[in-house]
């Protein structure tokens, strides 16, 4: 069932335009000014809902979608435009302009910190940056068997495919780290072994951001359970469902590609 034609996302709609109009009255009243953007650049099924939810337990940081996995190019008037069309394609050329107009809208502008998360951003930094001012960028990757496995699961596609994406994500961050200014590095594994340690590394990357809560349950999207847990690197978990064979598959693509694993910190594991 397509999200536009479920009845929650009728319901979603009814709360997007009430979230709009009080919007209207405190963005036009109590709006501050030079805010901080802050830009959370990570690839699907590596922990970028995890990632905002616990940012967004900050009084200063406002999100521009906090329903569902809490992405920017879901909103209404964008998912047709950021989602649906070819979100994953170099060659298409999105109105950024417009883009920034609809998130002014769903952020809340009294706060200095204004943050969006989407996925396929990590593609799109230079076109970002034509648009937006003071940018940050919280750049997050997972051990890429992992990703894998979580893209096979949940795409239903081929490991060939999977593989391919999943270094073509790397490719994208390190790009990111390599070329931008204002970055900070966390990966899925230090946000979860290592919690207060990564909180500590972004307060000092934004100080604005003030106190993060980080020992509470939060929304999970993974294959354990459909509610709520408190933060665990289900790593292992996912990389024993791989099986012998479809660890030899990746390590063909990974063998080729050690030094961007070896960038991120990350090995290849015996089949």
């Amino acid at each position: 069932m397509k999200l536009h034609s479920s009845k929650r996302w009728y319901i979603h709609l009814l709360y997007y335009q009430l979230l709009k109009f009080f919007r209207f009255f405190t963005n036009k009243f109590f709006a501050r000014e030079n805010h901080k953007f802050l830009f959370i650049l990570t690839p699907p099924y590596c922990g970028s809902t995890l990632l905002n939810q616990i940012i967004s337990t900050s009084n200063n940081v406002s999100c521009n979608n906090q329903l569902g996995v809490r992405e920017g190019q879901l909103l209404p008037e964008l998912k047709d435009v950021m989602f649906y069309n070819k979100g994953w394609y170099n060659d298409v050329s999105y109105d950024w302009k417009e883009i920034k107009k609809v998130w002014m809208r769903y952020w809340d502008q009294r706060k200095p910190i204004l943050m969006e998360q989407s996925d396929a951003n990590i593609m799109r930094v230079s076109e970002i940056k034509k648009v937006f001012n003071n940018n940050f960028f919280l750049v997050m990757v997972r051990n890429p068997y992992a990703h894998i496995e979580g893209l096979m699961r949940r795409n239903g596609i081929s490991i060939e495919s999977a593989t391919e994406f999943a270094l073509r994500c790397l490719k994208y961050q390190k790009h990111n780290i390599e070329n931008e200014t204002n970055v900070l590095l966390l990966t899925y594994e230090e946000l979860c072994d290592n919690k207060y340690e990564s909180i500590s590394k972004i307060q000092s990357f934004i100080p604005e951001i003030g106190s993060l809560v980080v020992n509470r349950e939060f929304s999970a999207h993974n294959f354990k359970t459909k509610g709520k847990m408190k933060i665990h690197n289900l790593n292992s978990e996912k990389i024993n469902r791989l099986e012998s064979h479809q660890i030899s598959i990746i390590n063909t693509y990974f063998i080729r590609e050690k030094s961007l694993l070896d960038y991120f910190g990350y090995s290849i594991i015996k089949g």
